[in-house]
């Protein structure tokens, strides 16, 4: 019945227009002068600004653009300066004077980030921190590392690596995306089900005010009950509050043996019952369970990622599941694995059609290379509306087939329009990837896709967005997952911090 409602139901678009935004809400904001520029000059190296304005440019529009534009290509601002701190002092003595001169401010990481939220919405300030990426200390005992906000979560990995830690996040934009735009957003990734969130994992956070203020907690203690926990207001406020240039987080021990198997599904019904049976039998060792549908899949093996599974592995495979094992033994996970794929297969009622347990290092990388794949592919085969949601396990299936047939209702499920529609993501956490493939970004398309799906994700009491934030692209869809008081609150939290509203203007709230 639900799905027949939204189905018929005729959708009302919500045109979301930067530069509306932009006139309304961010109208008593001043841009970067000549003026400002000569300031900025005496707390940076010229080497660190990069700038279009007369009367002496050091950069190009051309040169802006990375900077402007975001991953997707989606977003594209007007800034005409860049600057690129190292120092927190130097972000602090920035800030102060954008403070005193109400000039609007975007920090950028590695402006991975998929609404918008590192990109400015006209032509404010942007601040890049990449340039702030050192190590300040790495404790091998507790696990506690203490990082500038602007290192590359790889470089981190790759740091701790010699000490036989890891990082509690894994993500497939590892290589570029950088620790400070992580915890701004709060980022999930792959490695949550096993070690939880960054609300759990931060330890302590350096962040400068909007009024150039440094607020140090930067805490390496893992129990610390003096009152208000100041840090969790900034993990997953996307720049809104403050800019974060330091941060204390956890490391893992590494794991001594990883395995990995991926299991074909003749049903999606079968995901539940296979996820309960799994953690049974797995228990402490289990670190992922991903799952992708057949759709997913043949995108990803077409575009090269991973090996294909034999003809006869897939055949009538509806859907995947990945699970990984991280544990102390190798030849006891890999025991625990092999009663699993036993007891599945010899079932009365199998779960699965088949599974394929990874034999080598080589093995092990291919299999996940399936799944980290899926999302490149995407990219490559046509324009990604990407719906980052949070919605119970059951209903992974019915988002994306209800979406499926919603476009075709509207005779949008076409070659020159959209291509595919799919979904992927982590069951551990009930966080469904839904992507939608067309040919290229029109309003008609996103006039059928919003507000249709926050509407089919609120009928499920689920949440607009589960780890990618809510940047521009969500923020006047807040109202699906927040309540009135909700929404009222963190307004008054951010009028507390930055009632001048200079801090990343625009984004998480309208």
């Amino acid at each position: 019945m639900l799905a027949r409602h939204l189905l018929s139901r005729r959708a009302k678009f919500i045109h979301w227009n930067a530069a509306r935004l932009y006139s309304e809400g961010v109208r008593q904001l001043n841009t970067v002068g000549e003026e400002d520029l000569a300031h900025f000059a005496k707390i940076l190296p010229e080497s660190c600004i990069l700038s279009t304005l007369p009367p002496k440019p050091t950069a190009t529009n051309d040169e802006l653009a990375p900077y402007n534009t975001d991953w997707m290509g989606k977003y594209v601002g007007q800034a005409s300066t860049v600057l690129k701190p190292k120092t927190t002092q130097q972000v602090s003595e920035i800030v102060k004077w954008c403070w005193e001169r109400r000039i609007g401010i975007v920090p950028q990481g590695g402006n991975t980030g998929l609404v918008g939220g590192g990109v400015p919405l006209k032509d404010e300030l942007l601040l890049n921190l990449g340039g702030m990426n050192k190590v300040r200390s790495f404790d091998p005992v507790s696990g506690v590392l203490v990082a500038d906000a602007g290192c590359i979560l790889e470089a981190l990995s790759e740091h701790i690596a010699p000490h036989h830690h890891i990082m509690p996040l894994d993500l497939g934009a590892k290589g570029s995306c950088m620790i400070g735009g992580n915890v701004a957003t709060n980022a999930g990734g792959l490695r949550l089900l096993r070690y939880g969130s960054l609300h759990g994992t931060v330890l302590g956070l350096e962040v400068v005010l909007p009024d150039g203020t440094i607020l140090n907690q930067l805490s390496t203690l893992r129990k610390d009950n003096t009152g208000y926990d100041l840090k969790q207001l900034f993990i997953g406020s996307e720049g809104t509050l403050g800019i974060i240039t330091g941060v204390s987080i956890l490391t893992a021990a590494e794991p001594q043996a990883t395995n990995n198997i991926i299991l074909a599904l003749p049903s999606f019904d079968n995901v539940q019952p296979l996820y309960t049976k799994v953690k049974r039998h797995l228990s402490e060792i289990m670190s992922a369970f991903e799952y992708f549908d057949r759709a997913s899949y043949d995108l990803a093996i077409k575009h090269g990622h991973g090996k294909a599974l034999s003809a006869e592995d897939v055949e009538g495979a509806e859907c995947f599941v990945l699970v990984e094992t991280s544990g102390g033994k190798r030849e006891h996970d890999e025991q625990k694995l092999d009663e699993l794929l036993e007891t599945l297969m010899e079932a009365e009622e199998p779960l699965i059609n088949t599974g394929v347990l990874s034999s080598s290092p080589a093995q092990f990388a291919s299999l996940w290379a399936i799944r980290e794949g899926i999302t490149e592919s995407i990219s490559k085969e046509g324009k990604p509306y990407k719906y980052d949601l949070s919605v119970p396990i059951h209903a992974f299936k019915d988002v994306v087939d209800i979406t499926r047939e919603h476009l075709r209702s509207k005779g949008l499920l076409r070659e020159d329009a959209v291509k595919q529609v799919m979904g992927f993501g982590h069951i551990g956490d009930g966080n469904l990837h839904l992507n939608i493939v067309a040919d290229r970004f029109t309003p008609e398309i996103q006039a059928a896709l919003e507000p249709f799906i926050y509407e089919l994700v609120a009928s499920y009491k689920g949440s607009v967005s589960a780890e990618h934030g809510v940047g521009v692209m969500k923020a006047h869809a807040l109202h699906y997952s927040k309540d009135a008081t909700s929404r009222a609150l963190m307004k008054r939290i951010k009028d507390l911090f930055d009632e001048r509203g200079i801090m990343n203007p625009g984004k998480v709230l309208e």
